[in-house]
Order: structure tokens, then C-alpha cells, then sequence
């Protein structure tokens, strides 16, 4: 599998990382203005790959985009030809101690996933010496193009859109903390990550179209209970790690752009807008006034 496509693969592992905000039943798009007093941003879910057939996006999407002075997104979205950034990851994502897959897993879970791999011509032997993150990351590229839809993201369309603009762009993070998330997963609790992906892989299509559709309608409800939910019970310290302390860390950044003459369009993953801990209730404890954006 060529490294551009895992690259881009990697960062679907976020594709959407719960709130109980109440306007999210009747939600229309997943755009919100955030405001206080008479300054105001525009926070929009993103799912990071989707297919064409997508597209066009929800016209709030363009109007807060239009309507924005800086595009804000989760990371820089690397380019497919830094090979230096792809070589990173390969070296974060791969043991340089005495481990390997076959160690950490039992021999019942690694029988598992390499009877995964089988059919698709991967002996899991040449993979020994990357960690679960890694595998996890092979499965899902395995899996979004079986299905159709390893297509352009909502981060990368507006990304483009802004480099064309000129727009200026800001990052919440930086791209070797989201290579350190990924290269961690499972770390310590190998078998029951696998586990959980093989669990979730088996009916990827069905699942992955019910997230974009409820992504699609702004029903931050039902994104809980598919890609949320789900990950704080069958894997605690994941959630932990993926959505709670990085929406509190992103929450003074975001505080932090009121107050100047800029108005703001922050992408992040639409996950990250569901369910208690979410970017949108922690806005919503600070004082800021939440409304959906609809055209």
C-alpha cells in the first residue's frame, strides 16, 4: 500500500471524535455559530475522508467559509510528497525495542488478524514489526476502498479552497502529536484494540454510511451513539486520549480567538462535537451561545 494513501488513512482514524446540546436533534448541518456578545466564530464537524458522492457539501458549510478571515484546522494537512513526514510516522509506528506484534498479541488475536489480512494477498508476518496503530491504520485504508469511499475529506477540501484564496490558516495541533496519538493506540491493552477494530470492521460500509449521513443532518445525538459511545466503552483510555483532554486542549485556543477583528472557521472532526465531553459543552459551560447554522 503506497505511504500517500496511508498517510491519509491515518488521519481517517479520526474521523469523528458528544454533547448534550440541545439545538443537536433539530440540527440541519453540522455548523455552529459560536458567539459572545457580538463577536463570534464558526465551529463545523468534518468527517476527514468521504466519498465523491458527498459532494457538494451542505451549502453552511461555504457560507461560514466565505464568511471567515481564517480557515482553522485540527493539523496541517501534509502533503503526499513529504517524505520526511511519512518516514516519521513509519518510525513512530514501528517497535524499536524488543517487542513485536506477535508478542504483544495472543496467538488467538493474531490468528485473527491475519485471517483478516489473508484474502487481501498481506502475509501479517511482513507487519511484525509495527505496532497495533499501525495494522489498525492498514485495515482502515483495506476497508475504506473496498467500500468506495477513500475520497477527499472535508479538512482537505477547504484546505485547497484556502491555499487558492489566499486564506490564512491556523492548526490546533501539531501533525507529530496526531503521528504520537495514532503510533500509541492500543499500547498495553493490544489484544482488546484489535479486537474492538475487528469487531467494527465487519460491517464497515453500513456503519461508515450511518456516520456521514447523521454527520450529513447535524444529529450530534446519533453521532454519539455511533462513533462516540462506543469508544469510551469498549476502549476508556482511547477516548480519554482521542476526544476528552484534546477538545479541553483546543478549548482555549478557541477562547482565544475572540476578542480580535478576525472571524474564524475551525474544522475538527464531527466526533468532537458529540456527547458530554465535546468541544461544543465545553463552549457551552464557558458562556458562549451556541446556534446552528441553517440556510
Amino acid at each position: 500500500m503506497k505511504l500517500t494513501t496511508l498517510f491519509k488513512a491515518s488521519f481517517g482514524t479520526l474521523l469523528l471524535s458528544s454533547a448534550l446540546v440541545s439545538p443537536a436533534v433539530l440540527a440541519e448541518t453540522s455548523v455552529w455559530k459560536v458567539s459572545k456578545g457580538g463577536d463570534y466564530l464558526y465551529v463545523a464537524g468534518t468527517v476527514h475522508l468521504l466519498p465523491e458522492s458527498a459532494f457538494p457539501l451542505p451549502a453552511e458549510f461555504d457560507k461560514a467559509y466565505t464568511d471567515s478571515d481564517t480557515l482553522v484546522l485540527e493539523t496541517k494537512i501534509p502533503e503526499p510528497t513529504d517524505t520526511e513526514l511519512q518516514a516519521a510516522m513509519l518510525k513512530a509506528m514501528s517497535y524499536s525495542d524488543n517487542r513485536s506484534l506477535s508478542k504483544v498479541l495472543s496467538p488467538e488475536v493474531y490468528k485473527q488478524v491475519s485471517d483478516y489480512f489473508a484474502p487481501y494477498g498481506v502475509q501479517l508476518q511482513q507487519l511484525d514489526g509495527y505496532k497495533p496503530g499501525f495494522i489498525m491504520i492498514q485495515m482502515l485504508a483495506l476497508e475504506m476502498m473496498k467500500a468506495q469511499m477513500n475520497g477527499e475529506g472535508v479538512d482537505s477540501h477547504f484546505d485547497k479552497q484556502a491555499k487558492i484564496d489566499g486564506k490564512p490558516q491556523l492548526y490546533l495541533e501539531s501533525v507529530e502529536s496526531q503521528i504520537n496519538l495514532l503510533a500509541n493506540m492500543g499500547d498495553g491493552y493490544e489484544d482488546a484494540f484489535m479486537k474492538m477494530n475487528l469487531e467494527q470492521f465487519g460491517d464497515f460500509k453500513q456503519y461508515f454510511s450511518a456516520m456521514i449521513d447523521a454527520w450529513r443532518a447535524g444529529d450530534m445525538t446519533r453521532l454519539n451513539t455511533l462513533a462516540v459511545e462506543p469508544a469510551r466503552q469498549m476502549d476508556p483510555m482511547l477516548y480519554q486520549a482521542l476526544f476528552v483532554q484534546r477538545n479541553q486542549n483546543w478549548l482555549p485556543q478557541l477562547e482565544n480567538m475572540f476578542g480580535n477583528s478576525n472571524k474564524e472557521l475551525v474544522l475538527i472532526g464531527g466526533g468532537h462535537l458529540a456527547g458530554e465531553h465535546s468541544v461544543l459543552a465545553l463552549l457551552q459551560q464557558a458562556g458562549y451561545k451556541l446556534e446552528q447554522v441553517s440556510l
